[in-house]
């Protein structure tokens, strides 16, 4: 908002939002919902914990495939029998190179350049669409924020260019990312505490929007779940969606094809499990990219604060282990047999399924206030209401049918079906690819403990209302 009479008008409107979620009672204290104001020392045991190992995590999946053809256990077995040291280790792996800081730099610059000074005329001409200029959800002090949704133009740019290149210009190789793969790591680290730290330092300094900032105390907590709940450099550049989309998901599919051209390059073909790599993560960026206004009303935009969770996570984490089926496959390639390429093709496409229909559904719910017809019924919900930091007293419901009848995270389910089905198309000679799997399932379950501890926060008495209405989170009957 552009000025400060129009950001109190924001804040104090009261408007429905549907699908959020049961209700707060009125003696429950405004704004007391979002991240965590204190700190236990559980929490920060694991913070810091994270904070020490996930980027050696990284390395260590990364250097495996480098140096020990993707096997996991086998640099373990050396260091244990004193046949490699850490130091040896570590002299093998690739270095920080120009070379690959001035590829990152241009990558990063060109989609900030996407991002905000090329507006989106995509939602013009493809029907269902929604691009364009945005509302996001309310932040816990009240704000709605508006953003430029062009992820899917930005995406289709950029492949766009990534082609004519391949067939035509030839400025530089299909292999360039996989042939600067670990150099480029050290490069995404270096943006990844950088902005982590200045999103850091600004929420102290000169917030967007102080009302929105939570200290907890300790800054370990506060460096890496974050400050600002959406920190923001003049009216358009949102560190969130930025990030989180550009430059990491856009390059999710640019990687793969990195590696499928350099598989190509070493043994002469494609492999069908590559393909399958390719094909499924390639739905599953697209669904993002074409659903970005709906992201903006997901956990990530709705309740995360920013700090190194989501900086480094996106700039880091995300390219890097997200890829690693591809990275597998170029030093372990595997031609599946029909049957299994059919089984994995057909639980990544239910998976697909599940995750977008449930994802439809309340999407559906939410703009037309209910008033709509969900698997041929109309949809059941419960109606409740929530004050916001500011004590306004707003409105929302809650579904209770269709797969939101089923399970609290149907959603959920289907993305753990759909990078299952990533995994598979590996084979079964490793379990280099499979972390994927275990990596997601702990990431969606502490989601579902999360969101709902917050829910239970937010909402009060109601949100029993609703557990009780549908008692399962992601298996029913299970769990």
């Amino acid at each position: 908002m552009s000025s400060a009479v129009a950001m109190e008008a924001t804040r104090r409107r009261q408007r429905l939002s549907s699908n959020e979620g049961a209700s707060a009672t009125t003696e429950e204290p405004a704004g007391q919902w979002g991240r965590a104001w204190e700190v236990d020392w559980f929490s920060l045991s694991a913070v810091i914990l994270l904070l020490c190992t996930a980027p050696f995590l990284v390395f260590f999946f990364v250097m495996v495939c480098d140096q020990y053809q993707c096997s996991v256990s086998q640099p373990l077995v050396e260091l244990y029998s004193g046949e490699a040291t850490l130091r040896s280790i570590w002299d093998k792996a690739p270095s920080f190179t120009w070379t690959a800081a001035q590829i990152y730099t241009v990558w990063v610059s060109f989609q900030l350049v996407l991002y905000m000074c090329v507006p989106d005329v995509t939602h013009k001409f493809l029907p269902g669409y929604a691009g364009g200029v945005q509302d996001g959800a309310r932040t816990p002090a009240g704000l709605i924020n508006k953003y430029e949704i062009n992820g899917l133009q930005s995406w289709l740019i950029t492949h766009a260019l990534w082609y004519a290149n391949a067939q035509y210009f030839h400025w530089f190789s299909p292999t360039i990312i996989f042939d600067n793969w670990i150099p480029l790591l050290w490069c995404t680290n270096i943006l990844g505490y950088a902005v982590s730290t200045f999103a850091f330092v600004k929420a102290y300094l000169f917030p967007t929007n102080a009302e929105d900032c939570k200290f907890t105390g300790n800054v370990f907590y506060n460096y890496m779940m974050g400050i600002e709940f959406n920190p923001r450099i003049g009216k358009w550049f949102d560190f969130k969606l930025f990030f989180n989309g550009r430059p990491g998901i856009v390059a999710w599919t640019l990687i793969n094809l990195s590696y499928a051209a350099k598989q190509q390059e070493l043994y002469g073909y494609v492999t069908n499990s590559m393909i399958l790599v390719n094909v499924l993560q390639a739905i599953y960026v697209l669904d993002f990219f074409w659903n970005e206004a709906w992201y903006l009303k997901t956990i990530d935009i709705c309740h995360d604060h920013f700090g190194w969770y989501l900086g480094w996570g996106d700039c880091v984490w995300l390219p890097f282990l997200y890829t690693l089926q591809g990275l597998y496959l170029v030093y372990n390639p595997v031609q599946l047999s029909t049957a299994h390429a059919a089984a994995v093709l057909l639980l990544g496409l239910v998976g697909y399924y599940v995750f977008r229909s449930t994802n439809h559904q309340k999407d559906l719910f939410r703009r037309t206030e209910g008033k709509c017809s969900v698997w041929g019924k109309k949809p059941t919900f419960i109606e409740c209401a929530y004050r916001s930091g500011d004590g306004g007293l707003h409105h929302s419901k809650l579904m209770t049918s269709g797969f939101w009848g089923v399970a609290r995270h149907l959603n959920y389910t289907g993305d753990l079906m759909g990078s299952l089905a990533y995994c598979a198309a590996c084979g079964f000679g490793h379990i280099h690819p499979y972390f994927y799997i275990v990596y997601m399932t702990i990431l969606l379950v502490h989601r579902c403990v999360r969101d709902e501890h917050r829910c239970s926060s937010k909402y009060g008495k109601d949100w029993k209302r609703y557990t009780d209405a549908v008692p399962y989170r992601l298996l029913p009957g299970i769990f």
